[in-house]
């Protein structure tokens, strides 16, 4: 079924991203909005646009009711949700395809499986991926804590199987400690989430964040688009991405993107889909699965080639992959810097006028915003406000390209985080690409002391 009109159920660059790929395949689209985006590029570009709320997000972008109805209204024939907001509820997935509207994402069924963290390792398990040693499922009491802790070995992590953002998670380095830190998980997670079962891991001491990009057809092929290096993170939000990453070698990519492939078409998975793990001395973790299209995914079209969000709506109208595991090669290098409206070195967030704006350009650079001069960058949301892309045949030329980018983006009226950006790029461990999950804390710590 071809589709012919799209409601984006989501605001900023994701927005317009998805705006941009519909209109290359001559598709109409239409924008949802709260009354703070009234003025976004997206709402301008868009075809239709509907108001859907007041600013605060559980009153427009998370209002099932409202994005139904502006679906409805506009007689839009599917739904892509973007990444954030409502891009993993499968109970949102289940109400839209029950409305008899398409849904660009995966089966409702394997969002609920993979977005609770339990459920997501057993089936992570059983689907042959390798596990981060820890408890089988939920974890009841801290006396039942302590005997897998002792099992484990120390030191252990106690995880919100709801969670995210590094809410409901606490590292145990001795038995004295656990009793205390479990508690403190349980309430943080039932604060958050609404949910305290938490569940138990082997802590890594000095890892790195690689995450696979598969996409499956939902009739049992699926393929993968290599890995993206996701180390870079502060309070376990990613700052910096790049692809491929600069320690795993071409025979650990084809070994275990053939693995997160199979057992993507084992599981009959459909759209895009990303599996993140844990790496250390060259062996890989599972930790969790996003059901949905990523951030970070231009750094993965810029090696590959692939649009994913093409790709997702061909998928979205029943149709099958429009490349094989065969077609997919690997040439060059690329990283992302996400640019946040927020002073670079202690994250306070800067919304608020932008007077001036220039985006980087040149062979090969590539921004994702929708940022304009006398735009206003409005507090109710998160603080990412634009993304810098840049390729090069190297990892060494994509790093010279992308200071030279970085030196050229104009953001007047805020403060926002290129100077983080043009810092890090100078310093030696990022530039021999020796550096994993701890490192910019440590960096940060270091340089704000």
């Amino acid at each position: 079924m071809a589709i012919r009109r799209i409601l984006i159920a989501n605001r900023g660059e994701i927005a317009l991203r998805i705006h941009r790929a519909a209109h290359e395949m001559g598709i109409e689209t239409v924008a949802v909005h709260s009354t703070a985006d009234a003025e976004a590029m997206h709402v301008r570009l868009a075809d239709h646009a509907v108001c859907i709320g007041p600013p605060p997000a559980r009153d427009s972008y998370l209002n099932v009711a409202a994005i139904i109805s502006a679906a409805e209204i506009t007689q839009a024939d599917a739904i892509h949700p973007g990444y954030g907001f409502l891009s993993e509820n499968a109970r949102f997935a289940e109400i839209v395809e029950a409305h008899g509207i398409t849904w660009i994402g995966p089966k409702p069924e394997h969002i609920r499986t993979m977005g609770d963290k339990v459920s997501a390792k057993t089936t992570a398990g059983a689907l042959g991926l390798p596990l981060v040693p820890g408890s089988a499922g939920a974890v009841a009491d801290a006396a039942q804590a302590a005997r897998l802790a002792e099992e484990i070995g120390y030191p252990v992590i106690v995880k919100a199987a709801s969670g995210g953002g590094g809410r409901g998670m606490k590292v145990v380095t001795a038995p004295d400690e656990l009793a205390s830190q479990f508690g403190q998980a349980r309430s943080e997670a039932r604060a958050a989430f609404g949910d305290d079962t938490v569940y138990l891991e082997k802590y890594l001491g000095n890892p790195r964040h690689i995450e696979f990009q598969i996409f499956g057809d939902g009739r049992g092929k699926a393929i993968h688009l290599g890995e993206r290096d996701c180390s870079l993170q502060r309070r376990h939000q990613k700052v910096l991405e790049e692809a491929p990453s600069p320690v795993i070698s071409a025979d650990e990519r084809a070994r275990m993107g053939g693995v997160v492939a199979q057992a993507m078409a084992q599981m009959g998975y459909r759209g895009a889909g990303t599996i993140e793990f844990l790496w250390e001395a060259g062996k890989f973790y599972f930790i969790e699965m996003n059901t949905r299209l990523q951030v970070e995914h231009p750094v993965t079209e810029a090696i590959t080639g692939v649009d994913l969000v093409r790709e997702q709506i061909r998928i979205a109208e029943g149709r099958e992959l429009s490349v094989a595991q065969a077609d997919i090669a690997f040439a060059g290098h690329a990283i992302e810097c996400r640019i946040n409206a927020e002073n670079p070195w202690n994250f306070t967030p800067s919304p608020g006028l932008v007077s001036g704006y220039h985006a980087a350009g040149g062979m090969h650079v590539r921004v994702d915003s929708g940022l304009y001069a006398g735009y206003r960058i409005p507090p109710y949301y998160d603080s990412m406000i634009a993304k810098l892309i840049v390729y090069g045949r190297t990892r060494e030329g994509c790093i010279m390209r992308l200071k030279r980018a970085l030196g050229e983006m104009v953001i007047a009226g805020v403060e926002t985080s290129i100077a983080l950006h043009q810092a890090l790029l100078e310093e030696e461990d990022f530039r021999d690409g020796n550096y994993s999950i701890k490192w910019l804390e440590e960096w940060l710590r270091e340089r704000n002391a």
